[in-house]
């Protein structure tokens, strides 16, 4: 259907609501990045399938929100004659809707937190707008072939990568419950409910989770919300009597009685649909505003999971190893379409893994000029001499989840792809060899990253750095390294990315992504204060064909060395005589050169 006559559709249910507009976040009930095919409302009305974004549909004009990422996919996506798009960091939706004339907008409050929501009330406040919170959401109303929600075979992860059994976590987090006097936490986060009952599933494409709702008390026992016919034989035993199975119908009325009791009540309200808090307020629970409390021991890795890592990064680096080699060497025109395929091949051929950890940036040229490319038989085109190519991939393993992206010449770069290439390596290494104390935040780090392309007038419109889970989702927080004021201080074991990136529209694009791991806190010959640093998991060759000696100073040239030292010896082994040899030119001292 074209997406004019769906809008047209939107607007006569919208007619049939009283509403004057209506808000479509791409989003789903658990207010996660990577949502299932029957949630992509957004993609269905507008044509944008980025993983973040929001249109209003409003009767004075219609408009799109993306962050920087998308900002040029967002425009090649949408007809901007129907949806004008914004730079949501230039102007956000609040300011946008502060500027409309008023109007009754309808709301999911299912695909809504709290804390979102309340900018955009007070934006409606000045101009004598309303927010409506709608019972059902009028795109399901018309979306005729909407997918039917997942029901993926959910099983146990074992604990010999899990590395804490399912019982030891609920006791830590129903102790903290009761320290604070609280008598329950509402968890909606799928990654947070499988890694406290230690289980994976498959309701989301690339991220390896069953999509339910869970309920923890101070006494360790757990309420879950979820369709008993996706358990896999055996995972009742695994879960054992502490954890009781309920259908997601029911989670309505079991917070009706927490309310009704008037039970102090922990919800994440940042990341919590308004329908959860809406529901215990009405019944009278006392809430209490507080962040997940799974999210920051998962992502501290416990020593068996940061082991894992290790083993996931050291197959993942050979197969990406074994790609680049094929890539330097095949004669045949390589496409964009065909090296994805064909690094995924490698990928499986360890016989370890599980999935991609999200779908390959496979971008040619100009394509990786946009930040979050996805290739399309009609956008593909072939690796053509004299550009870059850049490629962002992953891939989930039980022990651990890989994330990685090198930026490789074709042919001959030119002195400004060099130049800007080594900055980004500059930032890149920064960032790695820093050491630095307890308390620290990833935003005290970030300018690392961007120090040496800010010098001559270049930056980049994405973070440097996102936490990473273990055999969850690539993209795991409560920790991160941007700009964005995070109050969340990095600790030993958590894994976080580590990716400057520097893009030239209608040109070309750059990124150099290692994984790190936050080391314990160690004392420094001469110093006063320990301090941790960062271990590189991630095993690949940089190209040294795109860098440019001369902008690197000696403890930068000593790092890079070292990386490939450690890349060569590590690997070296595990591959044929001819990747091996590749091997060893890609990783010489750039001393050689």
């Amino acid at each position: 259907m074209p997406l004019k006559k769906r809008l047209q559709q939107l607007w006569d249910e919208l007619e049939q609501r009283h509403l004057d507009g209506f808000l479509v976040p791409r989003t789903d009930k658990h207010q996660g990045e990577y949502v299932p095919p029957y949630a992509e409302r957004l993609a269905w009305l507008t044509g944008f399938t980025g993983s973040a974004g929001i249109a209003i549909v409003h009767r004075h004009g219609s408009a799109i929100f993306v962050d920087g990422r998308y900002v040029l996919a967002v425009r090649e996506q949408v007809d901007e004659t129907v949806f004008k798009p914004h730079n949501i960091k230039d102007c956000p939706p609040e300011k946008w809707l502060s500027q409309q004339p008023a109007a009754k907008l309808g709301y999911d409050p299912w695909l809504h937190t709290p804390k979102g929501l309340a900018p955009l009330q007070r934006a409606c406040e000045k101009v004598g707008s309303q927010l409506i919170a709608c019972d059902s959401n009028p795109i399901d109303a018309l979306w005729s072939d909407q997918p039917e929600p997942p029901q993926a075979a959910i099983r146990p992860h074992p604990l010999q990568y899990a590395g804490k059994t399912s019982q030891a976590k609920r006791e830590q987090i129903g102790s903290q419950l009761a320290k604070d006097q609280i008598t329950a936490a509402i968890l909606t986060a799928p990654d947070s409910i499988a890694w406290l009952l230690n289980i994976r599933g498959g309701d989301i494409p690339y991220t390896p989770l069953p999509l339910s709702f869970a309920i923890v008390y101070t006494n360790g026992q757990v309420d879950w919300f979820i369709n008993s016919a996706q358990l896999e034989p055996g995972l009742r035993e695994h879960l054992g009597e502490a954890v009781t199975i309920h259908s997601p119908a029911s989670l309505g009325n079991r917070l009706d009685k927490l309310g009704q009791t008037h039970q102090a009540v922990l919800v994440d309200h940042k990341h919590s649909a308004a329908w959860i808090l809406n529901r215990l307020t009405a019944a009278g629970a006392k809430i209490i505003k507080q962040a997940d409390p799974c999210a920051l021991p998962k992502a501290c890795k416990n020593a068996v999971e940061q082991a894992g890592a290790k083993a996931a990064h050291h197959r993942d680096g050979i197969a990406l190893t074994r790609f680049l080699h094929w890539l330097d060497t095949t004669s045949d025109n390589v496409d964009e379409i065909q090296a994805a395929e064909r690094l995924a091949q490698f990928r499986k051929e360890t016989n370890l893994l599980h999935d991609l950890s999200f779908e390959t940036i496979s971008a040619a040229g100009s394509h990786a000029a946009i930040v979050h490319y996805q290739v399309t038989p009609e956008t593909n085109q072939t690796l053509q001499s004299g550009s870059l190519y850049l490629v962002d991939s992953g891939g989930q393993y039980l022990d651990g989840t890989t994330d990685v992206t090198r930026t490789v010449a074709i042919g001959t770069p030119t002195a400004e792809q060099k130049d800007r290439f080594t900055r980004v390596l500059k930032g890149h290494i920064r960032v790695a060899a820093c050491r630095f104390p307890k308390t620290t935040t990833g935003i005290q780090l970030d300018i690392l990253a961007r120090h040496a392309l800010w010098q001559v007038g270049l930056d980049y419109d994405h973070g440097t750095g996102h936490g990473v889970g273990s055999f969850l989702s690539v993209h795991e927080g409560p920790q991160n390294l941007s700009k964005r004021l995070i109050d969340v201080a990095l600790k030993p074991g958590m894994i976080l990315s580590n990716e400057p990136g520097y893009y030239k529209k209608d040109a070309f694009g750059i990124r150099i992504e290692n994984l790190l791991m936050v080391t314990e806190p160690e004392a420094i010959d001469g110093g006063e204060i320990e301090m941790m640093g960062f271990e590189t998991l991630t095993r690949a060759p940089i190209d040294l064909n795109l860098i440019e000696p001369s902008l690197l100073n000696q403890a930068e040239i000593a790092w890079l060395n070292n990386y490939h030292q450690t890349v060569y010896q590590e690997m070296g082994a595990e591959l044929t005589e001819e990747v091996r040899t590749w091997l060893a030119q890609a990783t010489r001292s750039i001393s050689d050169q």
